[in-house]
């Protein structure tokens, strides 16, 4: 009894924690497994890509800086929020990569954000227009994306040229506005 009544608690205890970092757990025969993609170290290839998609194809750097750091690289555009003091969690960057932010600069990353509701509207329930963001991205990009704002910048302090040898992989002419 004893020992079915620690197992219980085990299993409880586990499921709490899993919930709690958005983990699905699997029970098999006695045994925990918590696999996730996110708790592993991220892979390389994939953190360059979500750099790709950051500099490149999204654009990112035009409000929000090549550092995400909200030092926006043209005056045109709008002021982007400095992503290295972020607070937002996994799933709510996700979401507001894929549906924007209403009545701001930021657009709607994903194709179809507010032509089915799934980001909570439809286009005739926003007060203002979306911007339209240089490109889309598929879910898969958003995901990429995410996985190198969270390696690189959210929670990384304030760039600095370690950082920013790090960040780009070597000294780039970039790192020559930080002291040494």
């Amino acid at each position: 009894m004893r020992v079915a009544v620690q197992f219980v608690a085990i299993a409880i205890v586990v499921i709490a924690i899993s919930a709690n970092a958005g983990r699905i757990v699997s029970l098999t025969a006695g045994m925990v497994a918590i696999p996730t993609a996110h708790a592993q170290a991220r892979d390389a290839g994939d953190v360059a890509e979500g750099m790709r998609l950051y500099l490149q194809k999204g654009d990112c750097q035009a409000c929000h800086g090549w550092a995400a750091d909200g030092r926006k690289m043209d005056s045109q555009m709008p002021d982007g929020s400095n992503l290295r003091e972020t607070r937002l969690d996994r799933a709510r960057l996700i979401q507001t990569i894929k549906c924007g932010r209403p009545g701001t600069g930021m657009p709607a990353f994903d194709k179809f954000a507010y032509t089915d509701g799934r980001c909570g509207m439809k286009q005739t329930d926003l007060k203002t227009p979306m911007p339209d963001p240089p490109a889309t991205f598929q879910p898969r990009e958003i995901e990429l994306l995410a996985d190198f704002l969270f390696a690189k910048i959210i929670g990384k302090g304030p760039m600095n040229r370690a950082r920013c040898i790090e960040y780009w992989g070597s000294e780039v002419e970039a790192c020559g506005e930080f002291p040494r």
